[in-house]
């Protein structure tokens, strides 16, 4: 499956893993598990794990456009692992469409943005 959900840390991390192309089927599962832990948790951080990720078909990338103007208060911290330098710019031009802080972190460091997700802070 070319999106994988897991809840970490009490469900207050929610890890993504994509790889692959993402289609817009891909999203009919992921949003309802989105909207349960919004629901339960208030805010989120997200782990986007974009290991062997090749984008989005059309209809899924509306699919992602419509998912960050729905979630745009509800993510406080977005950490974006990837391997590519167009993964790293999807991650600064995506900072004007959430109040979520992000950040950027090579495949190599993913242990560093999981810290970077699990540091207590104000903005829980």
């Amino acid at each position: 499956m070319p999106m994988q959900l897991k809840a970490e840390n009490g469900g207050k991390i929610l890890v993504v893993n994509v790889s692959g192309t993402l289609v817009k089927a891909d999203y009919e599962s992921f949003v309802p598990e989105f909207d349960r832990l919004i629901k339960h948790h208030d805010k989120l951080r997200v782990l986007f794990d974009m290991t062997d990720f090749h984008g989005w078909e059309a209809r899924a990338a509306w699919e992602d456009i419509k998912l960050g103007v729905k979630y745009f208060a509800d993510i406080n911290r977005l950490a974006m692992v990837g391997e590519n330098k167009w993964e790293h710019i999807m991650a600064t031009l995506s900072k004007p469409f959430t109040k979520a802080a992000i950040r950027y972190f090579d495949h190599a460091n993913a242990t560093e943005a999981r810290q970077w997700l699990s540091e207590a802070q104000h903005d829980n």
